[in-house]
C-alpha cells in the first residue's frame, strides 16, 4: 500500500491520495507518485486554525462504544485524473500577501505536473477587497437608485427590484458580511456590529439590531421559523477579544433573544477559529478542541466536549448534521480525522468514516448525496460517500483546475464546514466550477459534471460572454448557476441541463447596472422565488462616506 507523499510538490490531479478499495481497477505501473516513506508525524496537517488537536490520557478513554467505523478506502482509484486548483477563496491578511506575491496554492496529485497555474486571487467580480485610493474631495459617493438603473434597461432584461447601501462605518480594511438569511418576507444580513432586516418585496428596512461588539461567526442558514444564533466577541479590545458570546436573534422581528458566553479559557481553544451551523433546532459552536451545541429556541445546552481523544470541530447545518472530527491522543501524536453523521439533539455518531492519515476534512459540499472535500497543505481530493458512510467514489479531474468559494477565508482559518458556492450535486452527478488560468484575456470558466458512481467527468459547459459561472444548487431537476458580471457584461441566473450541460438563461441582469453589480466583491448569490439577491462577500473603502454608500444588497427581478 503506497502512502501519499508528504514533502514532494504535487504534480497533477484531484487525485490519488488514497489507495482504491478492494476490487477497484488499479492504474498502470508508474502512474502518479512513486512509493515514498511517510513524512514525519509532526508534519501532519491540523484542523481549523492549525492548532494541535485534543488531548486525553489514552485513545478511547471514557467515551461510550462507537458505532461501526468504516475505514477510508482513499479516493484515487478509478479514472486517475489530475485535479488542480484551490478548495476555497483565501483573502486573509497573511495569505493574501502570499497570493498577491504570485505564490498561488497548488492543490494537486497525479502524474506529470502539466497544466497552467491557477489565478493568484479570488476569481470573478470587479470589486476589490482592498480600500480604494483617493482623498475625500467633498463629492457625494451615493450610487444610482433602482429607478435610475431601470431607466436604462434593455428589452429582455430584468429590473433592479431594489438595492440597499451599507450604511455602516467600518474599521480599517473593512469587514466580512454575514448572511444573507431569509425568514418569511425578511432578508437579513450582518455587518460589523449590526444586523439589519429588509423587506424582500421592496428593500424597506424593517428593523436594525445593534450589537455591543463585533460579529465574529455565524451559521449559513437560520431555523425554519426564522431564528439565527450568531457569535460576537466578548469585548471591544482588538488584541484581547475572544469570539465566545452567542446571541440569538429572531429575524422576523429583529428582537434579540437569549445570550450566553462559551468558556474558551483553554489555550488551544482560544487560538482556534469558530465554525457555526444550524440543524433543526440545534446550533453548533465548533472549535479545534471542543464543540458545543445549544437549542436555538431557548439556549439550553444539548451536548458539549466528548470524552476521549476524538472531538468534532465543525458541523453542517440543514437536514443532516455531518461532523468533521479530529483525533489526537497526545500533543506530539499525529492527527487523524474522521467524518461522522451525528444526531443533532444528542451529538451521538451514527457512523464514522476514517480519513487516511495525513489528510484533513476541509468542507462538505453536499449532504445528500454526501460529497466531502479533503486536503493536505497543497493537495485536494473530493470523495463521495454512501448514506451509511461507506466509500463510493472519488472525482477524477482531468486537466482542469477548479475553484470553490467557501466563505471569506480558507477552512483552516475561518470558514464554516458548509455553505460553499461553486458546487452542486444530484442523485447521480456532482457539478464543480473551474478556475480561469493566469493570462487568460477573457477570464471565463466552465462547469464540469462528474459521474458519482465512477468519479469521471461527463461534460464541461463553458460560461458565456467572457464571464464566470458558479453552481449554486439543484432546482427543478436542473443545476442552478450564477453567472458573474464582467467589466462590460452584466451577470445573470441560469440553469444547466444535467444530462448535457446545455445552458438556459432564467434572469438576465440589466446592462445599465453592470457597474453597480461589478462593484460587489466575490458576491454571494441567492436565487429565490424568481429573484436574484447579491451581497458582496466583503466591504472595504478608503473614505467613510464611500464605505457607507457602498452597495450591500442588490436584487434583480420583477
Amino acid at each position: 500500500m503506497t502512502q501519499p507523499p508528504s514533502q514532494q510538490p504535487p504534480t497533477g490531479g484531484f487525485g490519488a491520495p488514497y489507495d482504491p478499495p478492494p476490487g477497484t481497477p488499479q492504474p498502470p505501473p508508474g502512474y502518479g507518485y512513486p512509493p515514498q516513506q511517510p513524512g514525519p508525524y509532526n508534519q501532519q496537517p491540523l484542523p481549523y486554525g492549525g492548532q494541535p488537536g485534543p488531548y486525553a490520557q489514552q485513545p478511547g478513554y471514557g467515551y461510550p462504544p462507537q458505532p461501526p467505523t468504516v475505514t477510508a478506502p482513499p479516493p484515487g482509484g478509478p479514472g486517475g485524473g489530475r485535479f488542480k486548483g484551490r478548495a476555497g477563496v483565501v483573502i486573509g491578511a497573511v495569505l493574501a500577501v502570499l497570493l498577491l506575491a504570485g505564490g498561488g496554492i497548488w492543490l494537486a496529485t497525479g502524474d506529470d505536473g502539466g497544466g497552467k497555474e491557477p489565478l493568484a486571487g479570488p476569481s470573478g467580480g470587479n470589486g476589490k477587497p482592498s480600500p480604494t485610493s483617493g482623498k475625500d474631495d467633498g463629492k457625494s459617493f451615493a450610487g444610482p437608485t433602482a429607478a435610475e438603473l431601470n431607466a436604462g434597461r434593455k428589452p429582455g432584461e430584468a429590473k433592479v427590484a431594489w438595492l440597499a447601501e451599507n450604511g455602516v462605518d467600518l474599521p480599517e480594511y473593512g469587514e466580512e458580511t454575514h448572511g444573507p438569511w431569509f425568514a418569511g418576507d425578511i432578508i437579513a444580513k450582518g455587518m460589523y456590529r449590526k444586523v439589519t432586516g429588509y423587506a424582500t418585496a421592496d428593500g424597506t428596512e424593517k428593523w436594525s439590531l445593534r450589537l455591543p461588539t463585533d460579529l465574529c461567526a455565524s451559521p449559513t442558514a437560520p431555523t425554519a421559523d426564522g431564528k439565527v444564533v450568531v457569535g460576537i466577541e466578548d469585548n471591544v479590545s482588538e488584541s484581547e477579544a475572544s469570539c465566545s458570546v452567542l446571541q440569538m436573534i429572531d429575524l422576523r422581528t429583529g428582537k434579540a433573544g437569549w445570550k450566553k458566553t462559551v468558556d474558551r479559557s483553554e489555550m488551544q481553544d482560544g487560538l482556534s477559529h469558530v465554525a457555526m451551523a444550524i440543524s433543526g433546532n440545534t446550533v453548533t459552536f465548533g472549535r479545534n478542541t471542543a464543540s458545543d451545541a445549544f437549542r436555538v429556541s431557548d439556549g439550553k445546552e444539548l451536548f458539549g466536549k466528548r470524552e476521549g481523544v476524538c472531538q468534532p470541530f465543525a458541523f453542517t447545518g440543514g437536514d443532516r448534521m455531518i461532523a468533521a472530527v479530529s483525533c489526537q491522543a497526545k500533543p506530539d501524536d499525529p492527527v487523524r480525522q474522521q467524518v461522522q453523521e451525528v444526531d443533532p439533539v444528542t451529538g451521538a455518531p451514527k457512523w464514522t468514516y476514517e480519513v487516511k492519515p495525513g489528510w484533513s476534512v476541509a468542507h462538505v459540499y453536499s449532504t445528500s448525496p454526501l460529497v466531502i472535500s479533503i486536503k493536505q497543505p497543497e493537495k485536494w481530493a473530493v470523495v463521495v460517500l454512501n448514506d451509511d458512510g461507506t466509500y463510493r467514489s472519488q472525482m477524477a479531474a482531468g486537466v482542469e483546475e477548479y475553484t470553490v468559494r467557501c466563505g471569506e477565508e480558507s477552512v483552516e482559518t475561518g470558514s464554516n464546514l458548509d455553505g460553499c458556492t461553486g458546487v452542486a450535486a444530484d442523485a447521480s452527478r456532482f457539478y464543480l466550477s473551474t478556475l480561469p488560468v493566469t493570462g487568460s484575456a477573457s477570464q471565463t470558466n466552465k462547469v464540469v459534471a462528474f459521474d458519482l458512481a465512477t468519479g469521471k467527468s461527463v461534460w464541461a459547459a463553458p460560461a458565456t460572454d467572457e464571464r464566470q459561472m458558479f453552481p449554486l444548487r439543484m432546482e427543478g431537476g436542473k443545476v442552478l448557476v450564477h453567472v458573474e458580471a464582467s467589466y462590460s457584461t452584466s451577470g445573470e441566473t441560469g440553469t444547466l441541463e444535467p444530462s448535457t450541460g446545455t445552458y438556459t438563461t432564467l434572469l438576465k441582469h440589466p446592462t445599465s447596472a453592470v457597474e453597480t453589480e461589478g462593484s460587489l466583491f466575490a458576491p454571494k448569490a441567492v436565487h429565490r422565488e424568481g429573484r436574484s439577491y447579491l451581497l458582496p462577500q466583503r466591504i472595504s473603502r478608503d473614505e467613510d462616506e464611500e464605505e457607507k454608500a457602498a452597495t450591500a444588497v442588490l436584487v434583480f427581478g420583477e
